[in-house]
């Protein structure tokens, strides 16, 4: 197992609200994160993210995998 399986999109979710990204919004299934000075994110409520979507959401936030595992 990778270092990011295992995190669901709520876990996901309150991890990027640590950085001050807010929940702006729902759109079916997935949950609106607005920062205002870094970039908005979508992510998808299931029950497990895909290794590569959740490193590409922190890439996008401009944080870094050790960062975001940091704050879990």
């Amino acid at each position: 197992m990778g270092i990011l399986s295992n995190i669901s999109g709520k876990q996901a979710v309150k991890i990027f609200q640590k950085f001050g990204y807010e929940p702006d919004h729902q759109t079916g299934s997935h949950i609106i994160l607005y920062h205002k000075v870094r970039p908005t994110l979508s992510i998808p409520n299931h029950k497990e993210l895909a290794a590569g979507l959740l490193r590409g959401l922190i890439r996008k936030s401009g944080m870094t995998v050790e960062e975001f595992l940091s704050a879990k």
